[in-house]
């Protein structure tokens, strides 16, 4: 009986750290996001063909932009019912999708919710498009908070990547048409480095060495450079 009591308060106190732990993805919702993608593997290598600035006529490219959109449209379809079961890599590619072919007055309503959410559960990449999209989660407390999770679960997605963004900071290219830079973890890591060294004044030393030290972050390097 005593042993049975014991037991019973070791699971009481060990109950609020539990509800805290990270719950797992949802089997179906990755399920989905694996589906969307091959459809959106293939959007990206015809939108690294789709260029306005190239020589071709209205009807071509026309065609080319049909052809993209029947491509994306079920990969997308799939992101969105992935999403809906709070899968942080569905939430964060649908969050790109908007960014990239809706208009720009329809993208933070859109992206933003889907973006934070992403965010939340340490999922790095989301962190990049926050900084340039959502300035009221991007100067909340919430958002610091989320960028310290992102890197204390950077092992949790490293079957995920790489993963895609508008603009990788610490190791910019140039955009071509429709195509979005690709990053490895590492990539990422630096840039919640670089954006932890933004806003944790007290270490922002520390955050820019690490940056500089993920993946060669130029940009953290000119900062430390500029301190001294």
């Amino acid at each position: 009986m005593n042993r049975c009591l014991r037991l019973l308060t070791v699971l009481s106190i060990m109950a609020p750290c539990l509800s805290l732990a990270d719950s797992p993805i949802d089997p179906h919702a990755d399920l989905l996001y694996r589906q969307a993608l091959p459809f959106l593997e293939q959007a990206d290598t015809q939108a690294s063909t789709f260029s306005p600035q190239a020589n071709a006529t209205q009807d071509d490219l026309l065609r080319q932009g049909t052809t993209l959109v029947q491509t994306l449209t079920p990969g997308v379809e799939l992101l969105r019912k992935a999403a809906s079961l709070n899968h942080p890599v569905a939430e964060y590619r649908l969050a790109l999708y908007y960014m990239t072919y809706l208009s720009p007055a329809e993208v933070p309503a859109q992206a933003c919710p889907l973006l934070a959410a992403s965010l939340s559960q340490g999922f790095a990449p989301a962190s990049l498009q926050i900084n340039s999209l959502c300035s009221e989660y991007r100067d909340s407390d919430a958002y610091r908070a989320a960028l310290k999770k992102a890197v204390q679960d950077a092992t949790r997605y490293a079957t995920y990547y790489p993963q895609p963004a508008m603009r990788l900071e610490c190791r910019p290219q140039g955009r071509r048409g429709l195509t979005l830079q690709w990053g490895q973890q590492r990539d990422f890591q630096a840039e919640v480095y670089r954006l932890l060294g933004a806003v944790d004044r007290p270490q922002r030393q520390m955050w820019y060495r690490k940056a500089v030290d993920a993946n060669g972050c130029a940009t953290a390097q000119h900062r430390l450079t500029s301190q001294r």
